[in-house]
């Protein structure tokens, strides 16, 4: 861009730095905290139009990050630690710190401040350098877990059609206003995250292979539709280039197994859809982790082959109580007859 020339020849100011912190969960015991700086490219997700959606998606995906760059993390109770980003601009805190249930409200969230903590720093830096994070820890309330998928569980994305056209029109062309939920998801969400009680405060996981450049706009969109509140959880996508070793397993299958492990008293629902893996990766949880999933819900997409496919996995899986659904008024009823909401 020409901005990037004229910054090189200091002809231009350079963008002021930021920090994102992304909704992360933990422990009373274990501060568990992710998110990256960067240059703030002036995103503004409240912009409608189709010209703004696609400068918005431009901006957000030629994120200009800051490397190795020194960062505070300060708790309510004025603990203080201290995090480095790595090349990309990413930074994780995953450490063992005592007594922090006590430091969240009553939905189990740990309001966090980060900051740039490098005296040579001279860059104009936003928000006279104080920047929200905030990590998830259950409530003593809750009575089970919710883990769900976005694209096409929530989220009308297309991630079947033909090239996944739709995904990448949707992603650059439609505003976070102008993007479609699924009808009654948001109602049958904040069912399960109430729980049969009406008042558990339900933990909510949602699991994405989008990038982590899409997480504000995602973030937005489950803001939006009154989706209830909870860790979002997206990858790092890997390039040609990339050297570090693979992954054994898919990211949304390790992610689901790391929050199994991080709660292991707490129960789960598993929600998808029937696009992609959802249904195998969902079956080999329930059978790693028996009597710890309680319900598996899989929309069904509109995808004859695929929709015949995952019938036929369910139709075999016994263990835990699974069901394909056209809309959520039918999970609903289900998860009624389960005791799961009111």
């Amino acid at each position: 861009m020409l901005k990037d020339v004229l910054q090189k020849l200091k002809l231009h100011p350079q963008d002021p730095l930021q920090i994102h912190g992304y909704q992360t969960y933990g422990t009373n015991e274990h501060l568990y905290l992710l998110g990256r700086a960067l240059e703030d490219e002036g995103v503004n997700l409240d912009k409608t139009g189709l010209a703004n959606a696609f400068k918005n998606a431009y901006k957000q995906f030629r994120s200009d990050e800051l490397p190795f760059a020194k960062l505070k993390i300060k708790l309510p109770d004025d603990r203080v630690f201290y995090v480095e980003t790595n090349a990309e601009g990413y930074f994780k805190f995953d450490k063992a710190v005592k007594d922090l249930q006590d430091l969240t409200n009553e939905q189990g969230w740990l309001q966090l401040e980060l900051a740039y903590d490098d005296e040579n720093q001279k860059r104009l830096i936003k928000n006279n350098n104080r920047f929200p994070g905030q990590m998830l820890i259950p409530s003593r309330k809750a009575e089970f877990g919710v883990i769900s998928d976005i694209d096409d569980t929530i989220l009308k994305t297309g991630v079947t059609s033909l090239l996944k056209w739709r995904v990448i029109f949707n992603t650059l062309f439609t505003g976070v206003g102008k993007r479609t939920p699924f009808k009654g998801a948001a109602s049958f969400y904040k069912q399960l995250h109430l729980g049969k009680s009406g008042n558990a405060s339900n933990p909510m996981f949602y699991v994405s292979n989008s990038p982590w450049n899409l997480y504000h706009y995602l973030q937005a969109f489950i803001k939006h539709n009154n989706f209830p509140k909870g860790a979002i959880l997206l990858r790092d996508f890997r390039t040609p280039f990339d050297r570090t070793p693979k992954p054994e397993k898919p990211h949304k299958q390790r992610e689901i197994r790391n929050i199994l492990n991080t709660y292991p008293d707490l129960q789960f629902v598993l929600i998808g859809d029937s696009g992609e893996h959802d249904a195998d990766i969902y079956i080999e949880i329930a059978e790693e982790f028996p009597e710890r999933i309680k319900a598996i819900y899989l929309r069904s997409v509109n995808h004859e082959k695929r929709v015949f496919r995952v019938r036929g996995l369910l139709e075999r899986f016994e263990l835990t109580p699974a069901l394909l659904v056209k809309d959520s008024q039918t999970a609903a009823e289900h998860a009624r007859e389960l005791g799961l909401i009111q």
